[in-house]
Order: C-alpha cells, then sequence, then structure tokens
C-alpha cells in the first residue's frame, strides 16, 4: 500500500482495498417493493446479521431498488454473495457484492436559477453587448443595428448605399 501526506503532513493511504469492510454487502436491483424485514429474512439464512440498510427516496418515502446488509462474520458475507448474487427476484435480477467505502462526488459550483438585479441582458441568453445567441443578427448596440424595423435587409451599418 503506498501512502501520501495531505496538508497537515499526514499519511493518507491510497489503496482504497484497506478500507473495505469485507462483512458489509451491496445489494442492488432490488424490486421496489421490499421491505428491510424482505431483506432481513432473505439474507439471515447465510449469518447472522448486524445490519439492514435499505435506501429511501427522501421526498416521496420509496425505495430505491438498493440496500447494505451487515454480517458479523466476513465468511457469512462471504456466503451470501455466493448464494445471492443473480437471483431472480420478481423478473430482477439481484447484484450482490461486496460494499465499496462511499466517496464523495464532486459537485459543481452553485449556480443560482435566478440572477436578479438587472432586467436586461436575460442572463445568459445575449443581450445588448452580444446581439443574442440563437442564431441570426437581432440587432444590438455592438453589432451596428438599430433595434428598430430593419432586420436586415441589404445595407447594415447604416450607411447610404443603393
Amino acid at each position: 500500500m503506498q501512502d501520501s501526506f495531505d496538508q497537515q503532513g499526514q499519511t493518507t493511504p491510497q489503496d482504497d482495498a484497506a478500507q473495505v469492510n469485507p462483512k458489509k454487502l451491496f445489494i442492488g436491483n432490488l424490486p421496489f417493493r421490499m421491505t428491510e424485514a424482505d431483506i432481513q429474512e432473505m439474507f439471515a439464512e447465510y449469518g447472522e446479521i448486524t445490519s439492514v440498510h435499505l435506501a429511501l427516496d427522501k421526498m416521496t418515502g420509496r425505495s430505491r431498488g438498493f440496500a447494505f446488509v451487515e454480517y458479523a462474520e466476513e465468511a457469512s458475507a462471504t456466503a451470501a454473495v455466493t448464494a445471492l448474487d443473480g437471483n431472480d427476484i420478481d423478473g430482477r435480477a439481484l447484484k450482490v457484492n461486496v460494499a465499496r467505502p462511499f466517496t464523495p462526488r464532486p459537485r459543481g459550483e452553485f449556480r443560482p436559477r435566478y440572477q436578479g438585479g438587472s432586467s436586461s441582458g436575460g442572463g445568459d441568453r445575449g443581450g445588448y453587448s452580444r446581439g443574442g445567441d440563437r442564431g441570426g443578427d437581432r440587432g444590438g448596440y455592438s453589432r451596428g443595428g438599430d433595434r428598430g424595423g430593419d432586420r436586415g435587409g441589404y445595407s447594415r451599418g447604416g450607411g447610404d448605399s443603393y
């Protein structure tokens, strides 16, 4: 295992395999009707279970289709993976494997939907300085148009030409 150093000089492990808990299983592709009690019952025959967590949607309270089961012993977890991975439940093939450690996803910078303050410009849609980004010349102060009735024609730039 390789180590690197963080900003405070502490060593941080680079190998995620050292942080994997071989007793904790990920169960994916679960039917949405299954409850924690159903999962507990299905996995209990392979050994003593210390915890079951069914992921629920925050808004609806409905199952998200995956869960985590943790066994007291590694041999029990291995037996459950061997026996249940790929099993068909309500037409869905279960995916059972050792859970990987949680790694937070990087989030993009905060971009509010409404940018109040100025009513001109229309956000990222162009405005007077660029003339618009939706194709075609819509006038605009920096492009030579006068935003009047003339939207093109033969003359661009305001000079007298026949």
